[in-house]
């Protein structure tokens, strides 16, 4: 029987990090875009134009199964603070509209999202974080959805270096700690991330 290969559509290392461990075990070889020659390309910049996280997914996920030929699974997620009606949502990645590494994107959008929340109480800080994933067998094939979620507030300062994007100021309300001072594993443990993709992993050993 040939190897299976499971393509994941993201070029972000924190993400790829935290998605290899969470799916450890699938009957599936992980790789990354680049590990199989698919190199950013501009048009990549305008793939993700969709209104929800599952229509972002959804766009990846076929805009990388077509170039990559391969079974792919994408994920769109992001932050939603209550009192700003939902944002960042899903500007979550450009909140802040700075380009360059993501460390400096990361710290750009926490400073911007500070801002805003500026003098704000703890109950005007309130957040959830989101995550859709869709997988995709071929291009052309009907697609599968899952979806996690965590809720949380907003900190007044950022806490921890661990995780990545706004981890450092999502005070979570089921370890009582930010994910920026949360052990990894703990994190995965009660992630919108973790949650979605061990519904993909539960699902795809069932499909073996």
């Amino acid at each position: 029987m040939s190897e299976r290969i499971l393509l994941v559509a993201t070029r972000n290392t924190g993400k790829q990090r935290e998605i290899r461990q969470l799916l450890e075990g699938i009957p599936y070889r992980i790789v990354f875009p680049d590990d199989v020659a698919i190199y950013q390309r501009s048009e990549e910049e305008h793939v993700e134009r969709g209104e929800t996280f599952e229509q972002n997914a959804r766009l990846k996920a076929e805009y990388f199964a077509k170039r990559g030929q391969l079974p792919t699974v994408a994920e769109d997620s992001g932050l939603e603070v209550f009192s700003l009606g939902g944002l960042p949502g899903v500007r979550s990645r450009r909140f802040a509209m700075v380009d360059g590494p993501a460390e400096e994107q990361d710290a750009a959008n926490n400073a911007e999202l500070l801002r805003r929340l500026h003098g704000l109480p703890p109950n005007k800080r309130l957040a959830r974080y989101r995550c859709a994933i869709v997988f995709l067998p071929r291009p052309d094939a009907p697609a599968a959805t899952f979806e996690g979620s965590c809720r949380g507030r907003i900190l007044e300062e950022p806490q921890g270096t661990n995780g990545f994007g706004y981890d450092p100021i999502f005070f979570s309300d089921d370890l009582s700690e930010s994910f920026g001072t949360a052990d990894p594993a703990a994190k995965d443990r009660v992630s919108h991330r973790g949650q979605a993709f061990r519904q993909l992993a539960e699902w795809l050993q069932t499909r073996q």
